[in-house]
């Protein structure tokens, strides 16, 4: 568990380096995407997993590595250029404020109780402190509206591959590898339309990306995975709660960067809000569990790759 919150929320210094050291934010999802697809690949392989050969599967893979790979990935590039990296890991935390938003706008999320709303709107203030758009001096910004529309976006993808991506006979890793791959190829799409990269890239950079890719993005995903099999969704999702910690710590030690007292307590209302929502949620959950002869496997431990 600590090692994939190290992994993961180390993620965002690493594409705040990528982009100090000559990389555009799309180059940085295009070569994200190649590693961690290969990574992936390898891995299915090892484990005796296939790609998908339905046309049907492969459409919606478009769908879901549009909203959960290539516009998040992008976005996060794009918002790092202007706000710092821990910051970023911060904002990326109210995706399952988002979540609980769309699940509230498409009817599937009923009766909102107290302590759920609560926990949303606390999250919410927790953002609006971090942006403190009543100061001149105050992070409100384009990048800040991109970050945030990435951790939205990972919601949207979150609601879609939990109705059309999950279930039995599927096979996470495998369905991963095809899934960033898709993305891959969105990605190289939209190079005509991004920034070239400087001729400032250097050994830093590079390095960076490709820590990036093949542990943030393709060695991180089997580690989840491994994780909910052996100890549960529940010690898996804890790690979420680590990765805005982990980055705001490398992003004060590593580079730098101003650790004030508004981003912190931002930061500690932001994770209340979310951890309020979420165990409003596994009450719920417990309560329509109980009575049932088994338990079946979570569908997280089924779905493929969706994290920042």
């Amino acid at each position: 568990m600590g090692v994939l919150a190290l992994l993961w929320g180390s993620g965002f210094l690493w594409i705040k380096l990528a982009l100090q050291h000559g990389f555009s934010p799309v180059h940085i999802v295009v070569v994200r995407c190649v590693l961690g697809a290969g990574v992936l690949f390898a891995l299915s392989r090892a484990t005796g997993q296939r790609l998908p050969r339905d046309h049907r599967t492969w459409g919606r893979l478009v769908v879901a590595a549009f909203f959960c790979n290539a516009v998040p990935f992008a976005l996060f590039g794009f918002g790092e250029q202007t706000v710092d990296s821990g910051v970023a890991g911060v904002l990326n935390a109210t995706t399952p404020l988002w979540s609980l938003l769309i699940g509230v706008a498409l009817g599937s999320e009923r009766g909102l109780r107290p302590l759920r709303l609560t926990g949303l709107l606390l999250g919410f203030a927790g953002t609006l402190l971090i942006f403190a758009p009543w100061q001149r001096a105050g992070l409100a910004s384009w990048g800040a509206l991109a970050l945030l529309t990435a951790a939205a976006s990972y919601a949207v993808a979150f609601a879609y591959m939990g109705r059309k991506l999950t279930g039995p006979g599927v096979q996470p890793i495998a369905l991963s590898s095809a899934q960033l791959t898709t993305a891959t190829a969105l990605s190289v799409l939209a190079l005509p339309f991004g920034d070239s990269p400087s001729s400032d890239v250097d050994l830093t950079g590079v390095v960076a990306v490709a820590i990036l890719g093949i542990f943030g993005t393709g060695v991180t995903f089997y580690l989840n995975y491994r994780l909910i099999a052996d100890e549960g969704p529940t010690s898996a999702a804890t790690v979420g709660y680590l990765l805005p910690v982990v980055s705001v710590a490398l992003g004060s030690v590593v580079l730098g960067e101003d650790l004030s007292a508004r981003v912190v307590a931002g930061m500690a209302v932001v994770l209340g809000g979310v951890g309020m929502t979420r165990k409003a949620s596994a009450r719920k959950g417990t309560r329509e569990a109980s009575g049932t002869a088994a338990v079946p496997v979570p569908s997280a431990a089924r779905q493929p790759y969706c994290r920042p």
